[in-house]
């Protein structure tokens, strides 16, 4: 398997504890070093989605863990076509919060699109992916028709811990800082104001959603 985006090796852990024979490609050399340092036995390699240094169909799988939406498809759909065996998978898997859940749903209405995107709860994440494995440009695909799912699970939260994890988006950390203070205080408020949140340790709802194609 190719964790492509491997970052620094969240999603690898995982696959090679599954016995999986994996290659992880990064682009940013400090995640790449923390990759490295964190699972040593791994071969770990300086690429991107849109050039991988490996050969023509050496891989029977390419997994990207919250990373696809980044990729450029019209050039790294080929790419990741190329490294496939014949008839091998590509999958996306991203993070979302179980918006299902009350709570969960007024939290992202609180939070804002720029803290918990169009990526972020099932809905729109399914929208939003359901031709991510598509280039953009006119140009054939490479992939067959995809399929979605969803497995839920949850993640133990503190208000602090969830409210740090939140400010390290992308949409917040583009924002001016006074903008910011008060987004990431109206969340605190909101968790503060949550009989399910207000005390301690609480559980976020989690769904980690999976598109999932089959190389043409």
């Amino acid at each position: 398997m190719l964790d492509l985006g491997a970052g620094t090796g969240k999603l690898t852990v995982t696959l090679v504890a599954l016995g999986a024979e994996v290659i992880a490609v990064e682009p940013d050399p400090g995640m790449l070093t923390e990759l490295c340092r964190l699972l040593p036995d791994v071969r770990a390699l300086s690429g991107s989605a849109e050039e991988i240094p490996l050969p023509d169909a050496s891989v029977d799988a390419v997994l990207a863990g919250n990373a696809m939406h980044w990729f450029d498809m019209a050039v790294a759909g080929p790419e990741i076509a190329r490294v496939l065996a014949p008839s091998g998978i590509l999958a996306g898997l991203w993070n979302l919060m179980d918006d299902q859940v009350e709570w969960v749903a007024g939290l992202a209405r609180v939070s804002g699109s720029a803290a918990i995107g169009p990526r972020d709860t099932p809905t729109s994440w399914r929208a939003e992916t359901a031709g991510m494995h598509l280039p953009k440009t006119g140009a054939a695909a490479r992939f067959g028709s995809p399929e979605q799912a969803e497995f839920s699970h949850g993640q133990r939260r503190t208000t602090d811990s969830l409210v740090a994890t939140i400010a390290t988006r992308a949409g917040v950390l583009v924002m001016p800082e006074q903008e910011q203070e008060v987004t990431l205080g109206r969340i605190r408020t909101f968790l503060a104001g949550r009989p399910e949140t207000a005390r301690g340790e609480f559980t976020l709802p989690m769904l980690t959603g999976v598109l999932r194609v089959q190389r043409l």
